[in-house]
């Protein structure tokens, strides 16, 4: 690490603790030369999978527009920006943690269903109608006769219980 007093490229890490709610690592360094003091942050770089399109190209994971897409189906919901950013970010850990170079562009758009499916079911309707490209207003039904059978992401019946059951507890 380059001194950013002196240009001296010599550091000694005098502290390091956990920054970013436990995502980051913030060191106190010195310089060696100079003697100045300064904090740097380190953050794992994870690189997301390229995106294998229907028609077989190959293209970048491109944040930005999967934002926009999400927030184009949210459009006028009440939804906080920061459920959005969170699912947003949860989508992208997901796609970086797969361990796959590249991923169809088919489960990008299954985590995004899944992840506006737990925010709003109307806009969860609206990107399931583009994404898989509704002729008629027959699949907009079956869509939502579909999402009705459906258990809600929120339903405590559909997690599993911290303990097992105990049969002796039966009343």
């Amino acid at each position: 690490m380059h001194c950013p007093f002196c240009g001296h490229d010599e550091t000694k890490v005098i502290d390091s603790r956990l920054a970013g709610e436990g995502r980051q690592v913030r060191r106190r360094r010195e310089c060696t030369a100079c003697s100045e003091r300064f904090t740097t942050f380190e953050t794992p770089e994870l690189v997301a999978p390229r995106l294998v399109k229907r028609d077989d190209r190959r293209e970048p994971f491109d944040e930005a527009k999967l934002r926009a897409g999400m927030l184009r189906a949210l459009e006028k919901r009440p939804v906080a920006m920061e459920d959005v950013e969170a699912a947003l970010a949860r989508i992208v850990h997901r796609m970086q943690t797969m361990g796959e170079r590249e991923i169809p562009s088919s489960r990008v758009g299954d985590l995004v269903m899944e992840a506006l499916r737990g925010l709003d079911e109307v806009a969860y309707v609206r990107f399931a109608s583009v994404y898989r490209s509704f002729q008629d207003i027959t699949e907009f039904e079956r869509e939502i006769s579909r999402l009705q059978r459906l258990p809600h992401p929120d339903d405590p019946e559909t997690q599993l219980p911290l303990l097992p059951e105990d049969p002796r507890r039966d009343s």
